[in-house]
This record gives structure tokens, sequence and C-alpha cells, in this order.
């Protein structure tokens, strides 16, 4: 079976965006090492990403970056159809666990809050891969309600960088009746 890997960037604070969701924030911090982002893209073919994600990426300048992944945008409603984009409008959980049984590279959850949170309810992602960028936002949108040890996820790596970013994985820890 696939993994589902959370692979996303958030402020000190632990914020993913500001109240607005403007993504604009992040320009500032290019990738803090290109080999280990580029490992972890290799390492990926199919990627998740939630409506209001996707909607701000494609007002960004930017361009796609996800273009020879199967993409997969979870939303109420389709919106701004691209070549290549899958919209999930329902059984999210069962679409998703179908998705990390089907053959192939393991899956890459781009966020954002609501859908990460909804795929932890849901027992369905495996690790989290998170840089921690020297920002504090103070306000928005929260990544977590609690930090990932407190809830019950095991730090397996840390990565210091030379810009201040941080990058730390998590594995679920076993969970014994």
């Amino acid at each position: 079976m696939r993994k589902l890997k959370l692979y996303i960037t958030a402020s000190y604070d632990g914020f993913i965006a500001p109240p607005d969701g403007d993504l604009d924030w992040l320009i500032g911090y290019p990738v803090p090492s290109k080999e280990n982002h580029k490992n972890f893209v290799d390492s990926v073919d199919t990627v998740i990403i939630g409506g209001r994600t996707y909607c701000n990426m494609r007002i960004m300048d930017i361009l796609w970056p996800y273009g020879d992944k199967s993409v997969h945008v979870v939303t109420r409603n389709p919106m701004m159809e691209k070549e290549g984009v899958n919209f999930i409008t329902e059984n999210v959980i069962k679409a998703i666990s179908k998705l990390k049984k089907e053959n192939g590279k393991d899956i890459w959850l781009v966020g954002g809050a609501e859908l990460t949170a909804m795929l932890l309810d849901g027992d369905l992602i495996d690790e989290m891969i998170i840089t921690y960028i020297p920002e504090t936002l103070e306000q928005g949108i929260s990544l977590f309600t609690d930090k990932p040890e407190e809830m019950g996820w095991a730090l397996k790596e840390e990565i210091p960088y030379e810009n201040n970013a941080v990058r730390k994985t998590y594995q679920k820890t076993l969970q014994y009746a």
C-alpha cells in the first residue's frame, strides 16, 4: 500500500497562511534544500490538494509544479478545470483510501488545513514532513490545533537549514490496545 505523506511549509508559530489564505508570504523563502525536495517529489506520483489551496495556487504567478503527477483536488465544487486535475467532491475518505491501495509511488498531501484535519481524523496520513520557516504570522490558518507530538506522532528526523528553516519529519507512533 502506498503511503500518504503530508509535505508542507508552516510558520514557526504553526500557521500555513494568514487569515486571507494568501500564500505570498512563502515567496521570500525558497526551498532550503533542493536535493531533499527533489528526492521527495521523485518519490511521489500522486498529489492531493484542498480546494482553497488549489485556488490560491492557480492565481499566484507561478508555474504549475505538478506537471507529471496525477492531481486530485478535494472540493465541494469542481472549479477552474485544468488538464490532468481530478476533483474529489464526495466520499473523500473512501476516494483517498482507494488511491492508497492503487499501485504506484507514494502520495503527496499538499494541504490545506481542513483537508489535513479530515485525513488525520480518518487515520490516512502515514508521515508528515513539515518545513518550519523563520516567520511568525501570529494569526491565520493553523496547520494543527496541537503539536504533532501531542497528537501521537514521533519526531523521526530534524534538519536545520542555513536560512533558519527547520524540516521535521514525523511518523505515527504505534497504538497498542
